[in-house]
């Protein structure tokens, strides 16, 4: 596959995905290289207190055994993308029994040296430092990786680690665009590799209990959701600085690899990239693929998602204003249509989130009353705006996200959050953002994945984007 063309072909089922336990052959990996949070009130004050985010200690623990019999029956796991979120990613898996880490990668060598010293304080061993993932990749004893890097270096890592023939665990959004996600759905399913991605609200009780009940049917006809961030004022400004040196310690141009070059600034790299179009999707990039996820599985029958047929987004830089250099909205309304319902995502800074709820959140409405679910629990209310009891679990989960991902690593089962799935997803919110830069509505035809009624918005960068040379996605 590449990155021209209007559409990847060949769409496959989820069913069809990460099926069996076969290895990849021992030279794909030198063929495909290339060289080189506030309370709100209203709805929300009614409903459950915020801010609980589920532990993962309260959760059973399980232990993946290798197929392979190997000392210790565990598995070898490397870090690629050493930020914050990367060592908050590896710090769950090795603090579950039998996972080592064997190395960790990261284009800063600040990063690298903090999670190696996280490796050497647990295990006692320092793990080696490795600035270029493909050399992680050649690496035949380590099963597993974490991608953690920026949203615009997800792509590549992770469909060159399925070639090398190991499984991933990917951080969330899965993609910079939509070509990619599509790749990187397609190299999982030809390689047979199980990929994760950590969209942990996918293993959260509260949240599967409520993702059940819409799908019961008690909430009567739903024809509208909504779904919602609300950003804090300071984490939303990036000011307008100059270009400046770049920290010895950083290989800036690995760091920008496929994307487009820009000099370097501080208030565009590392955490900061999530508010330029060139390394992410902004707010909808971010958190969308939490709580629209939240809305498409309720409204799915299983996680092989419903898609919308139209979608309009406006928006910009309203809180901001053009005197700040991030590119990705700061306000930005999205409506989705769907067959027989449609979805409202909005983003905004300070205050709270809609009908009143809390700085993030996502509400079924139906004919028999409303659901409102969040990081802190789920209510439901009847028509007058009242909360109704709650049943109980019905379906108590089995382990935490990270059990989830080691426990497929043996079982070769599709994880919670596998990787077609959050394609589905991922590829909703990049729509939203692609509506907003194309200036008007969009038709989608979700089964050839491309536009109908402009063709030119697939050349926009929340559909596919020219590869920085020498990069370019591998074909797949």
């Amino acid at each position: 596959m590449s990155n021209e063309g209007h559409a990847p072909a060949g769409r496959s089922t989820r069913r069809d995905v990460l099926r069996g336990a076969g290895q990849a052959a021992a030279g794909l990996v030198a063929a495909s290289l290339i060289p080189q949070p506030a309370r709100g009130a209203g709805l929300g004050r009614a409903a459950h207190e915020y801010g609980v985010v589920p532990v993962d200690a309260a959760a059973e623990p399980g232990r993946r055994q290798d197929s392979g019999g190997s000392a210790n029956d565990g598995v070898v796991i490397a870090l690629i993308g050493a930020g914050g979120q990367g060592r908050s990613n590896m710090r769950g898996l090795m603090n579950k029994p039998g996972v080592q880490v064997a190395a960790v990668c990261d284009p800063d060598e600040r990063h690298m040296a903090q999670a190696a010293k996280m490796v050497e304080d647990k295990f006692g061993k320092r793990p080696a430092e490795i600035k270029d993932f493909r050399k992680v990749l050649e690496r035949k004893d380590i099963d597993a990786v974490i991608v953690a890097t920026p949203d615009h270096w997800h792509a590549l890592p992770t469909i060159l680690a399925c070639q090398a023939g190991k499984d991933v665990h990917c951080e969330k959004p899965i993609s910079h665009n939509i070509v990619e996600g599509r790749a990187m759905v397609e190299a999982a399913r030809k390689t047979k590799r199980v990929v994760q991605v950590n969209t942990w609200q996918r293993s959260g009780q509260h949240f599967l209990d409520a993702i059940d009940y819409v799908r019961s049917g008690k909430l009567g006809k739903i024809t509208l959701c909504r779904a919602w961030k609300v950003q804090d004022p300071k984490a939303a400004t990036m000011g307008k600085e100059a270009p400046k040196s770049v920290p010895s310690a950083l290989d800036y141009d690995l760091w920008v690899g496929p994307a487009a070059w820009e000099p370097y600034q501080e208030n565009r790299c590392h955490y900061r990239f999530r508010w330029y179009f060139n390394y992410a999707g902004g707010m909808t990039g971010d958190w969308g693929v939490h709580m629209i996820d939240v809305v498409l599985l309720g409204m799915s029958k299983s996680d092989d998602l419903v898609m919308p047929t139209r979608v309009a987004s406006y928006g910009g830089k309203l809180f901001t204003g053009p005197e700040d250099d991030r590119t990705t909205p700061d306000t930005q309304i999205a409506i989705y249509e769907f067959p027989g319902w449609m979805l409202q995502w909005e983003v905004h800074v300070g205050g709270q989130g809609l009908d009143g709820g809390r700085d993030h959140g996502a509400l079924f409405i139906g004919t028999e009353g409303r659901l409102l679910v969040d990081r802190g629990g789920w209510s439901l209310f009847d028509n007058a705006g009242k909360p109704v009891e709650k049943p109980a679990t019905a379906n108590p989960r089995v382990g935490d996200h990270n059990d989830n991902f080691l426990t497929c690593l043996k079982t070769r089962e599709i994880p919670r959050s596998g990787i077609a799935s959050m394609h589905q997803t991922t590829t909703v919110c990049h729509l939203a953002n692609l509506a907003y830069l194309h200036g008007g509505a969009i038709t989608w035809d979700p089964a050839r994945e491309v536009v109908t009624n402009d063709k030119k918005a697939m050349d926009l960068l929340p559909y596919r984007r020219p590869y920085r040379k020498p990069w370019s996605l591998p074909k797949v």
